[in-house]
């Protein structure tokens, strides 16, 4: 099989990290791109988001969960958490972490994380580092709306 292909990933990370929140390059990719599990939600055999899994030992940390700008408003940023962390469960997880852009720290408690430690910057934007055990991860159902 060889090396997993990141390609589309990159591209979307590019475009959102890069191109619209000016992240430097040097920053956005790193180490973990080798050895993350690297998930690309297509939409008409078109790549729109993307998420990776950094597995440890007992703690996952979650990642690089981007959405093209066009395609947001269209919960595709929910289908891609839902999935990294089922496979982060199914994986063994113990419990998952994230660092959430402060912006979305609501989005992210709506699945059962909550914030672990202060606030830090990362490439001018404010994050709050975030985790959730296994046990504790929801799934909400948004059948209310």
């Amino acid at each position: 099989m060889g090396v997993e292909d990141i390609t589309d990933a990159l591209k979307i990370r590019e475009s959102v990290f890069i191109n619209e929140q000016n992240c430097p390059p040097e920053i956005e990719r790193d180490e973990h791109d080798k050895t993350a599990m690297h998930l690309v939600l297509y939409v008409n055999d078109a790549p729109v988001g993307c998420g990776r899994i950094v597995p440890g030992q007992d703690d996952f940390k979650l990642g690089r969960i981007a959405v093209l700008k066009p395609q947001r408003g269209k919960h595709y940023g929910d289908l891609i958490l839902r999935l990294l962390l089922f496979k982060s469960v199914e994986m063994g997880a113990k419990q998952i972490r994230i660092g959430a852009q402060v912006s979305a720290v609501d989005f992210y408690k709506r699945f059962g994380f909550a914030a672990d430690g202060e606030d830090y910057m990362e490439a001018g934007i404010a994050h709050t580092p975030m985790v959730v055990k296994a046990e504790d991860v929801l799934y909400p159902s948004d059948c209310h709306h």
